[in-house]
């Protein structure tokens, strides 16, 4: 039975430790550790909202999101990858237009890096459409936006 819950301050090392497990296999593909995976998460706990789905007992996934202007900005998303492929990626960005709708934002974003192809894909089938590309230090950033009237 799968169940979702905010997170509190003392939920900071097991985030950490999902994102990590879950951004690990991209340390091949993007060259250095995702951006996720370098984050103070006793901080961000206390600046973002954080839900975590759990399996049972077992920490599964998680979703990050935080106002940005007229949007709700999905900051992280992380499925543990032995639970990957069973939706709840899904399920959690479903969540975040929930959390947009109540809290009157119109719109999603997000950004990944390029070469992170198959979640822009999954991004795409879920709506998502590129606002635009910007090369950076961490390599060719991809900006994606969702409304919620489309």
């Amino acid at each position: 039975m799968s169940q979702v819950r905010r997170a509190t301050e003392a939920d900071a090392d097991a985030i950490a430790e999902l994102t990590c497990e879950a951004y690990g296999k991209w340390i091949a593909v993007l060259g250095r550790e995702p951006l996720p995976m370098r984050v103070d998460y006793h901080d961000a706990v206390r600046r973002h909202r954080f839900d975590l789905l759990y399996e049972g007992d077992s920490l599964a996934a998680l979703i990050e999101t935080t106002p940005d202007g007229d949007c709700l900005l999905i900051v992280n998303v992380a499925v543990r990858p032995g639970m990957q492929g069973r939706g709840l990626g899904r399920r959690l960005l479903s969540l975040a237009e929930e959390i947009a709708a109540e809290g009157g934002f119109p719109a999603l974003r997000l950004y990944t890096n390029a070469l992170m192809v198959e979640n822009i894909r999954l991004y795409e089938t879920l709506g998502y459409r590129r606002e635009r590309e910007e090369l950076r230090d961490v390599g060719t950033v991809v900006y994606m936006r969702k409304s919620l009237s489309e």
